[in-house]
Protein backbone atom coordinates (compact mmCIF):
# COMPACT_ATOMS: atom_id res chain seq x y z
CA UNK A 1 0.00 0.00 0.00
CA UNK A 2 2.93 3.03 0.42
CA UNK A 3 4.50 1.73 -2.94
CA UNK A 4 1.32 2.89 -4.42
CA UNK A 5 0.26 5.84 -2.45
CA UNK A 6 4.40 6.83 -3.18
CA UNK A 7 4.18 6.07 -6.77
CA UNK A 8 0.78 8.32 -7.35
CA UNK A 9 2.60 11.07 -5.06
CA UNK A 10 5.79 10.72 -7.44
CA UNK A 11 3.35 10.91 -10.81
CA UNK A 12 1.31 13.67 -9.55
CA UNK A 13 4.27 15.79 -8.77
CA UNK A 14 5.73 14.75 -11.77
CA UNK A 15 3.08 15.85 -13.90
CA UNK A 16 2.82 19.53 -11.77
CA UNK A 17 6.47 19.97 -13.08
CA UNK A 18 5.57 18.91 -16.19
CA UNK A 19 2.98 21.35 -16.25
CA UNK A 20 4.42 24.11 -14.95
CA UNK A 21 7.67 23.69 -16.67
CA UNK A 22 5.65 23.74 -20.39
CA UNK A 23 3.41 26.77 -19.53
CA UNK A 24 6.42 28.74 -18.67
CA UNK A 25 7.97 28.07 -21.75
CA UNK A 26 5.43 28.14 -24.66
CA UNK A 27 2.90 30.82 -24.38
CA UNK A 28 2.27 31.62 -27.67
CA UNK A 29 -0.09 34.86 -25.91
CA UNK A 30 2.59 35.85 -24.05
CA UNK A 31 5.27 36.77 -27.24
CA UNK A 32 6.53 39.88 -27.84
CA UNK A 33 4.86 42.06 -31.09
CA UNK A 34 6.56 41.25 -33.79
CA UNK A 35 9.34 43.87 -35.23
CA UNK A 36 8.05 45.30 -38.59
CA UNK A 37 11.54 43.97 -39.99
CA UNK A 38 9.79 40.32 -40.51
CA UNK A 39 8.30 41.93 -43.35
CA UNK A 40 11.14 42.77 -45.15
CA UNK A 41 11.69 39.71 -46.93
CA UNK A 42 8.59 38.91 -47.47
CA UNK A 43 9.11 39.94 -51.65
CA UNK A 44 10.39 36.29 -51.77
CA UNK A 45 7.61 34.41 -50.47
CA UNK A 46 5.25 32.51 -53.17
CA UNK A 47 5.82 29.40 -55.28
CA UNK A 48 8.21 30.15 -58.11
CA UNK A 49 10.36 28.71 -61.10
CA UNK A 50 13.87 29.46 -60.83
CA UNK A 51 15.84 29.83 -63.96
CA UNK A 52 19.46 30.67 -65.39
CA UNK A 53 19.62 34.28 -66.92
CA UNK A 54 19.00 32.28 -70.36
CA UNK A 55 15.82 31.04 -69.26
CA UNK A 56 16.69 27.48 -68.49
CA UNK A 57 14.86 26.00 -66.17
CA UNK A 58 16.61 25.22 -62.95
CA UNK A 59 14.39 24.34 -60.12
CA UNK A 60 11.49 25.01 -58.17
CA UNK A 61 11.10 26.99 -54.94
CA UNK A 62 8.66 27.70 -52.19
CA UNK A 63 9.27 30.14 -49.38
CA UNK A 64 6.44 30.00 -46.78
CA UNK A 65 5.72 31.90 -43.68
CA UNK A 66 5.31 30.11 -40.77
CA UNK A 67 5.89 30.47 -36.98
CA UNK A 68 3.27 33.42 -37.32
CA UNK A 69 4.96 34.73 -40.08
CA UNK A 70 8.10 35.00 -38.33
CA UNK A 71 9.95 32.23 -40.10
CA UNK A 72 10.05 31.67 -43.85
CA UNK A 73 10.45 28.52 -44.69
CA UNK A 74 12.35 27.69 -47.99
CA UNK A 75 12.01 24.25 -50.10
CA UNK A 76 13.93 23.80 -53.19
CA UNK A 77 14.47 21.20 -55.41
CA UNK A 78 15.35 20.84 -58.70
CA UNK A 79 14.36 18.22 -61.87
CA UNK A 80 17.46 16.47 -60.36
CA UNK A 81 17.90 14.90 -57.24
CA UNK A 82 19.33 18.28 -55.82
CA UNK A 83 17.39 19.66 -53.25
CA UNK A 84 17.69 22.10 -50.09
CA UNK A 85 16.09 23.90 -47.34
CA UNK A 86 16.77 26.86 -45.30
CA UNK A 87 14.56 28.90 -42.21
CA UNK A 88 14.79 32.84 -42.48
CA UNK A 89 13.85 35.08 -39.58
CA UNK A 90 14.48 38.24 -38.13
CA UNK A 91 16.59 38.20 -35.52
CA UNK A 92 15.44 41.09 -33.26
CA UNK A 93 18.01 41.02 -30.42
CA UNK A 94 21.10 41.17 -32.71
CA UNK A 95 18.90 43.17 -35.05
CA UNK A 96 20.13 41.44 -38.38
CA UNK A 97 18.36 38.53 -40.37
CA UNK A 98 19.84 35.11 -40.88
CA UNK A 99 19.45 32.15 -43.01
CA UNK A 100 20.17 28.45 -42.21
CA UNK A 101 20.89 26.24 -45.52
CA UNK A 102 21.06 22.80 -45.43
CA UNK A 103 21.23 20.81 -48.94
CA UNK A 104 21.37 16.64 -49.91
CA UNK A 105 25.38 17.58 -50.66
CA UNK A 106 25.98 17.76 -46.89
CA UNK A 107 26.10 22.01 -47.04
CA UNK A 108 25.43 23.97 -44.16
CA UNK A 109 25.37 27.76 -44.46
CA UNK A 110 24.43 30.15 -41.82
CA UNK A 111 24.39 33.48 -43.44
CA UNK A 112 23.57 37.05 -41.68
CA UNK A 113 22.89 40.89 -42.82
CA UNK A 114 19.42 42.43 -43.98
CA UNK A 115 17.76 44.88 -46.00
CA UNK A 116 20.27 47.24 -47.61
CA UNK A 117 18.94 51.07 -48.71
CA UNK A 118 18.60 49.73 -52.72
CA UNK A 119 16.05 46.90 -51.14
CA UNK A 120 17.59 44.25 -51.84
CA UNK A 121 18.17 41.56 -49.19
CA UNK A 122 21.99 40.27 -48.51
CA UNK A 123 22.97 37.92 -46.50
CA UNK A 124 26.28 35.95 -46.17
CA UNK A 125 28.65 34.12 -43.55
CA UNK A 126 32.01 31.60 -43.67
CA UNK A 127 32.28 28.35 -44.03
CA UNK A 128 34.97 26.02 -44.42
CA UNK A 129 34.76 23.19 -46.78
CA UNK A 130 35.78 19.30 -46.83
CA UNK A 131 38.71 20.47 -47.83
CA UNK A 132 39.47 22.94 -45.17
CA UNK A 133 39.37 26.04 -47.20
CA UNK A 134 37.80 28.76 -45.45
CA UNK A 135 34.74 30.47 -47.83
CA UNK A 136 32.82 33.38 -47.92
CA UNK A 137 29.05 33.40 -49.04
CA UNK A 138 27.42 36.03 -49.65
CA UNK A 139 23.76 36.20 -51.65
CA UNK A 140 21.90 39.28 -52.74
CA UNK A 141 18.33 38.81 -53.31
CA UNK A 142 16.73 41.57 -55.40
CA UNK A 143 12.81 41.98 -56.20
CA UNK A 144 12.11 43.23 -60.10
CA UNK A 145 9.89 45.51 -61.55
CA UNK A 146 8.11 42.60 -62.88
CA UNK A 147 7.57 40.83 -60.03
CA UNK A 148 10.90 38.83 -60.59
CA UNK A 149 13.66 37.87 -57.88
CA UNK A 150 17.07 37.77 -58.69
CA UNK A 151 18.88 35.97 -56.55
CA UNK A 152 22.93 36.10 -57.26
CA UNK A 153 25.05 34.32 -54.80
CA UNK A 154 29.06 34.64 -54.84
CA UNK A 155 31.91 33.11 -53.02
CA UNK A 156 34.96 34.33 -51.92
CA UNK A 157 38.32 32.38 -50.85
CA UNK A 158 40.64 35.80 -49.77
CA UNK A 159 38.56 36.87 -47.22
CA UNK A 160 36.06 39.05 -49.23
CA UNK A 161 38.87 40.45 -51.47
CA UNK A 162 37.35 39.22 -54.42
CA UNK A 163 34.43 37.39 -55.32
CA UNK A 164 32.95 34.98 -57.84
CA UNK A 165 30.00 33.90 -58.91
CA UNK A 166 28.63 30.71 -57.72
CA UNK A 167 24.94 31.01 -59.19
CA UNK A 168 22.73 33.51 -60.92
CA UNK A 169 19.08 32.63 -60.65
CA UNK A 170 16.09 34.96 -61.52
CA UNK A 171 12.96 33.48 -59.18
CA UNK A 172 9.41 33.74 -61.51
CA UNK A 173 6.40 33.08 -59.74
CA UNK A 174 4.06 30.20 -60.74
CA UNK A 175 1.34 31.26 -57.86
CA UNK A 176 0.36 34.37 -56.09
CA UNK A 177 2.50 35.06 -53.30
CA UNK A 178 1.19 33.71 -50.09
CA UNK A 179 0.23 37.05 -47.54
Amino acid sequence: MKRSVLTWLLVGFGSSLFAQSESAVSPVSSAPPPPAEIHDFDFWLGSWEVVTPDGKLVGHNHIEAILGGRVLRENYTTPGTYAGRSFNIYNAAAQRWEQYWVDVTGLALHLTGGLNPAGQMVLQGKRVTPAGTSIVDRITWTPQADGTVRQFWETSSDGGETWAPAFDGRYRPVAPPTP
